[in-house]
């Protein structure tokens, strides 16, 4: 093989053209810009591969479930719970038998870019999803654990065609017209329920921006509601707005100091 530049070689890696005999042939060539290009394309390799394998593992549910006659397995998580204000969202979808989407995972193991591409791929490829809000007002009436379990069971509801089989993560529902099975961190088990985790995160992050964009001050859009630091600041210092649990402690406490005030 006839030596080519350093700049052709990079072109040579990226278009992923390689075969075994071509990396084993420039292995032989001692340039150091040569070696650095076989070793990041070896880590890269085995990056790949690691991913693939995670994929496939977290596909142990589905698979089990189509052994067992199930065509439509649907994954249902939600994102929220946590948090001093605004409303807690769950997601529901059935993905087909061949969807392959490397890298997905729990969506809060995700940068704020790949969980959004992640989002339009589930999206245009899922047979179907549905998306729940529950307010915050809600929540402060039933409670967290309540209102989660109404948003999971009305994300269902919006699917068609209907499951025949459910996997949700940690939470159990009872009374439901198909089977199911409650899976701890399932969103980091089943890939079903990770896409079910992606697709509430992000829907819900976006209602969290829209809040910020009424109350700038409280940084909504970076924390999402959750009781950092900042926000407990902000909330001793401008108080309550309409998006806050006023079930929730810290909240609470604020009322009922300014109360006392």
């Amino acid at each position: 093989m006839k030596q080519k530049s350093i700049a052709s070689l990079k072109e040579w890696f990226a278009s992923g053209n390689l075969t075994e005999e071509n990396l084993r042939i420039l292995k032989l060539d001692e340039r150091k810009g040569v070696q650095q290009l076989i070793a990041s394309y070896e880590k890269k390799q085995r990056q790949e591969a690691k991913r693939a394998t995670d994929f496939y593992e977290m596909c142990s549910y589905e698979r089990k479930a189509l052994a067992n006659g199930y065509k439509y397995i649907a994954g249902i998580d939600e994102a929220g719970r946590g948090p001093l204000a605004g409303p807690v969202v769950a997601a529901a979808v059935i993905l087909p038998a061949d969807f392959i989407l490397l890298g997905l995972t729990d969506s809060k193991k995700l940068n704020e870019k790949t969980r959004d591409e992640f989002y339009e791929v589930i999206v245009e490829e899922a047979i179907s999803y549905g998306v729940a809000v529950i307010s915050n007002q809600v929540i402060d009436q039933i409670n967290i654990l309540e209102a989660t379990k109404q948003a999971m069971r009305t994300s269902l509801d919006e699917l068609n065609p209907e499951p025949d089989h459910v996997l949700i993560d940690s939470v159990k529902l009872e009374g439901l017209r198909y089977s199911s099975e409650s899976i701890i961190k399932g969103d980091q088990k089943s890939i079903t329920i990770a896409a079910a985790s992606v697709l509430a995160k992000v829907s819900r992050d976006r209602l969290m921006k829209e809040i910020h964009d009424q109350y700038p001050m409280y940084d909504f859009k970076s924390h999402q509601g959750y009781g950092t630091k900042h926000h407990l600041e902000m909330l001793a210092e401008y108080g309550v707005t309409e998006h806050h649990r006023t079930s929730f402690s810290p909240v609470y406490d604020t009322i009922h100091r300014s109360r006392r005030a």
